[in-house]
This record gives structure tokens, sequence and C-alpha cells, in this order.
């Protein structure tokens, strides 16, 4: 049902981390296979992955993630990133009800201050995005990562929080 894309450089720990929150949601038959696509690591993000069943593109763009990617949806994280307790069951009612794309609420613990989210600057991936295969091959460009695809794209809010991976 949904395949879990992940871009990474470099990122063994947060990887791991992140991989952790998506095994309940493995078992119970939501996410179907999870693609990592590697930016040139160095470090043993490629061990992390396999040993998850990760399917591993090593120096691949977005898109060639998108294309090996088994789900009609797609949910693109951060590694270090954080699902908290029940955001499956949030996002399989989203696919189901609503065919756009969303993405998660900020975990109240974790939410930036208020003048930080007025200045700061944001990252359009911190939240997450879960979204069509098909919307998300007709927006994506050859070259253009997971921060593109996200930035400006209309979304709505599922109810289902993430801990961003700057804060986790």
């Amino acid at each position: 049902m949904v395949s879990v894309i992940i871009e990474t450089k470099n990122a063994e720990e947060a990887l791991a981390r992140t991989l952790a929150g998506l095994v309940n949601a493995a078992v119970e038959g939501l996410v179907r296979d999870v693609v990592i696509v590697d930016h040139g690591s160095s470090d043993h993000t490629r061990e992390v992955a396999d040993a998850a069943g990760c399917s591993f593109l090593e120096n691949g763009s977005l898109l060639d993630g998108v294309r090996l990617a088994r789900g009609e949806w797609l949910l693109l994280l951060e590694p270090g990133s954080r699902l908290l307790e029940g955001w499956s069951e949030s996002a399989r009612n989203h696919i189901e009800a609503l065919p756009g794309p969303a993405r998660f609420s900020r975990s109240s613990i974790n939410r930036p201050r208020f003048l930080a989210r007025v200045f700061g600057t944001n990252n359009p991936m911190s939240d997450g995005l879960l979204m069509s295969k098909r919307q998300a091959m007709a927006l994506l460009k050859p070259g253009h990562g997971a921060g593109d695809l996200a930035r400006g794209i209309a979304t709505r809010r599922l109810k289902a929080e993430i801990v961003p991976a700057n804060r986790a």
C-alpha cells in the first residue's frame, strides 16, 4: 500500500531511528517497502538499510527511488524523523478517504517556539510527506529531491504526530 522513501547521506544512526518507527506499520501491512536513496554515504548507512530489508539506491535520484517503489502511495521522510504512535491509522484513513497529499502534525513537545516558527528557515520535509505515487511522478523533475517536491505543495494535516529529524 505505502512505500517509504528516505534520502540519506552519512545518516546511519538517524536512519536506524526512523526505520524503527516503521516496523509496526510493516507488520500491519501498511508499509509495503522502504527505499533508501543514498547520496554517497561513507558510513554504515548501507548496512543499516540492508539489515532492515530496505532497497538501497547508491548515488540514485529521488525519481529513481519513486520508480523503484512498489506502493501506490509514498511516504517521504528525513532520516532521524520519528513518527509517533497512531500514525499508521491516520495515514490509512487519509489514503482511503482523501486523494491528496498530506503532512504529519508536529509533536507538541517538539514544536518550535513561536519566533522560531515565524523567523526560522522552514524545511519542507520536516513534517514528512504522504502522497500518491502517480502525483509524485507527475510533479517530480529530474535532479530534484524530496525537499523540492514538498516545497509549495498544498497538503492536509494529519492528526498523527512526527518528531522532525532536527529535534529527534
